[in-house]
């Protein structure tokens, strides 16, 4: 039986998109069948796979609409364990509430939730920023979830959020579990980013933060701009290697 995994953050820019893929790739190489799946409207993992041609791929928002089946918008990737279902074409539209309203009414995430764990894939879910009716949904569905947090002053303020919103959902959903806070974007030489990581570590019981650090590297942003995960374009990268670790730490949890 697999399982699913929620990336999710109360805010964006804090790596989550980059972690969901990394991990997902991490995961893929190290040989699980994996599926990354994109709830987030906007669609960004498009972009960090390499999917960016000018058509716009079908994905889950055309599977909840009923426009396309999901063994027709479930897509490979270089990586022989690795799938990929994008957002899709809602990710070219302004207006996102009516695949937000769908989404949180539909059962359909469920049951493809359901039949990937049934096929023994990990599900790790690239969720929108913030706390709304689609990061809901989808921890009400998933059985682990990670929250990437930036070493910056201002993330440090959504901490408390985030946390509350899992142990919320954890009242109705009793599979879930916290695996844990992941801090990103760590910046050498950046005596902020570097005093935040600090705080964090001191306040924050052990067993609540991966003793793993993504931190930012000009080799991780190059990839993402390339359409590829830092994992397979740059492994000797302190990125790539954290996120290896990191796969490496849940490997064994993600049963």
């Amino acid at each position: 039986m697999g399982t699913v995994l929620a990336v999710v953050s109360q805010k964006g820019g804090v790596g989550k998109t980059t972690t969901a893929i990394n991990l997902a790739s991490a995961l893929a190489r190290r040989g699980r069948k994996t599926l990354l799946v994109d709830v987030d409207p906007q669609g960004a993992v498009r972009h960090g796979v390499g999917l960016t041609g000018t058509e716009h791929p079908a994905g889950l928002a055309d599977v909840l609409a009923g426009t396309r089946e999901l063994q027709d918008v479930v897509l490979p990737t270089p990586l022989p364990w690795l799938r990929v279902l994008l957002a899709g074409t809602v990710a070219e539209s302004a207006e996102h509430e009516s695949y937000h309203n769908e989404l949180a009414r539909s059962p359909k995430l469920g049951e493809l939730f359901k039949r990937a764990r049934s096929r023994g894939y990990i599900v790790v879910v690239d969720t929108p920023p913030g706390l709304g009716a689609v990061t809901r949904r989808v921890l009400a569905h998933s059985q682990h979830v990670i929250v990437p947090l930036q070493c910056e002053p201002l993330a440090l303020q959504t901490t408390t959020q985030i946390l509350r919103a899992v142990r919320d959902a954890s009242t109705t959903n009793a599979s879930l579990v916290l695996d844990g806070i992941l801090l990103t974007m760590l910046e050498d030489g950046n005596a902020v980013s570097q005093r935040v990581a600090e705080y964090v570590r001191a306040q924050l019981p052990a067993e609540l933060l991966f003793d793993v650090a993504i931190p930012r590297t000009m080799a991780s942003i190059d990839a993402f701009a390339a359409g590829q995960p830092v994992v397979l374009r740059s492994p000797d990268d302190p990125a790539a290697r954290a996120y290896t670790r990191l796969a490496e730490l849940l490997d064994s949890k993600l049963q």
